[in-house]
């Protein structure tokens, strides 16, 4: 019903800037929240940023001041700037929606990921 495709992985060398985009398609009524997660095999699945219907986004504290979520709404598209890269900042980054669909009710959305490789 609801797909989610993620671009703008890649690799960059530490202290670089990439810019994650995530478009949702389908028959979308509603999206409460739009954001990203990263994944680091062997660990648990962490949030990066959000961006909730009315405005407001959240940030993991790792990641304050060096990165910067946004959103279209025309578009159902949201954006992950993010600048300072740091080795650790590598991961694969998952797009994550919450909404609703015309023949569903809420639910969670997630693309396939798109890998960020922060070295040198």
């Amino acid at each position: 019903q609801v797909q989610l495709v993620e671009s703008g992985g890649g690799l960059v060398q530490p202290g670089g800037s990439l810019r994650l985009s995530c478009a949702a398609s389908g028959r979308i009524a509603g999206i409460d929240e739009m954001g990203w997660y990263r994944q680091v095999p062997g660990l648990q699945r962490e949030l990066v940023a959000v961006t909730v219907s009315g405005g407001s986004t959240r940030y993991a504290d790792s990641v304050k001041g060096r990165f910067t979520i946004s959103r279209d709404n025309a578009k159902k598209a949201v954006y992950l700037q993010m600048n300072a890269l740091k080795r650790d900042d590598t991961a694969v980054y998952v797009c994550y929606l919450l909404g609703s669909t015309w023949s569903e009710g809420l639910g969670e959305y997630w693309g396939k990921g798109t890998l960020v490789t922060v070295s040198s």
